[in-house]
């Protein structure tokens, strides 16, 4: 008997081994913390398995409700060709002197021959009756004997870091398209040389994010010379600046210099770095909440985190709405009966996930337990209570 009560016991343990590394094994940007980078190719498989229990199949082409775009005939063509005919299609007589009785049009919207046109500037020197020499400055672009103009280089600047095209890539496109063989090391030495004249601009986008009332937080990893370093990001709906860092945490968030004099309210993934600044309001991202709670009801016993992503998803509804109507906030009834919602999510949480028998909380237990301890309390925000796309406009 004792032996088949042991064997019971292991089979039950060795089932909830299995069972926790098979939740290990299918959390992925969805369901967890995890970035969409790491997904790989799980994320079109996902997209796939998904798309018909959500009856969601794509069909090729424009998908309904999305803005179109269309060529339409413009009023004054660069280039008018007129298409004669010759010979009669009935008799073959010559049509030479017949009447037009009428003229259909058809315009084709077509790229110029794409080649460089080369300027040369000669810079004169002339003698004064004094018998002085003077001589022409040459125009700042025009650095030598021949060079690529600004033009060139803003191509350049706009293919590897705008389209993220590799040096080399891009090299091949100037030299196939535009006949301008430039070499590896000049595409290279323009990126470098823009990004050496971005210092009072970028000043002027940590100034005006700093200043703004809502901002967006985040970094993710990326490859910098073979080696893990961190692109830190702050945005709003009108700037965007990007660092990069070999640090993830603080060190690299004030060196991004945004936050250190930031005083609004700071969207952000909850990474524990960003809870360092005290100088501002602290807004959880709806996005990585809904991720996580999504995970968390795949739990047995944990129906509440369900109720919980479908609440968010219904106060940023309420908020949409509310300033979509020129509304400052969403009026008391609609908040009184989300808060009641909340309320009782948080009760139901708060009964699925008592507090762990030992002293160091289990993961899944702490995130319940903070969900259940209610929201961040913070200082009154100033201007409009229904700020952009969170929670907190409630």
């Amino acid at each position: 008997m004792a032996a088949n009560a042991e064997q019971v016991r292991l089979i039950a343990a060795l089932q909830a081994r299995v069972a926790e590394l098979e939740r290990r094994l299918g959390k992925d940007s969805s369901n967890s913390s995890k970035p969409p980078s790491s997904d790989g190719l799980r994320k079109a498989a996902r997209a796939e398995r998904r798309a018909p229990e959500r009856g969601e199949r794509r069909r090729p082409g424009k998908q309904p409700g999305a803005p179109g775009t269309h060529l339409a005939p413009v009023a004054t063509p660069d280039e008018v060709v007129e298409h004669v005919p010759d010979r009669c299609g009935g008799c073959g007589a010559d049509l030479a002197d017949a009447v037009v009785v009428r003229v259909e049009t058809r315009q084709v919207f077509d790229l110029p021959r794409l080649r460089l046109a080369v300027a040369e500037h000669r810079v004169q020197r002339r003698r004064c009756a004094c018998g002085t020499t003077t001589a022409a400055a040459f125009p700042e672009h025009a650095r030598a004997a021949a060079c690529y103009g600004p033009g060139v280089r803003a191509l350049v600047a706009y293919l590897c870091v705008h389209q993220h095209l590799p040096v080399d890539r891009a090299a091949q496109l100037l030299a196939d398209v535009l006949g301008a063989p430039v070499a590896t090391g000049t595409l290279a030495a323009v990126v470098a040389e823009g990004a050496a004249g971005l210092g009072g601009f970028l000043e002027v986008v940590r100034a005006g994010l700093a200043a703004a009332p809502v901002a967006h937080f985040d970094e993710t990893g990326a490859r910098v010379a073979g080696r893990l370093h961190w692109v830190h990001s702050a945005s709003t709906a009108g700037l965007s600046l990007f660092s990069v860092h070999a640090k993830r945490g603080k060190v690299a968030m004030d060196a991004a210099g945004v936050l250190p004099g930031f005083g609004g309210v700071a969207v952000h993934d909850g990474w524990a770095p960003y809870w360092r600044y005290q100088d501002l309001t602290h807004a959880l991202c709806g996005a990585h909440l809904l991720r996580e709670l999504e995970g968390i009801a795949e739990e047995p016993g944990q129906g509440w985190a369900a109720g919980m992503g479908e609440l968010l998803c219904d106060v940023k509804l309420v908020a949409d709405r509310a300033r979509v109507a020129g509304l400052q906030r969403v009026d008391d009834q609609a908040r009184a009966r989300l808060q009641g919602r909340y309320e009782r999510l948080l009760a139901d949480g708060r009964v699925a996930n008592p507090p762990p028998a030992s002293s160091r909380p289990q993961p899944r237990a702490a995130l319940a337990r903070h969900q259940a301890a209610g929201p961040v309390r913070c200082p009154p925000r100033r201007g409009p209570a229904v700020p952009g796309g969170h929670s907190r406009a409630l």
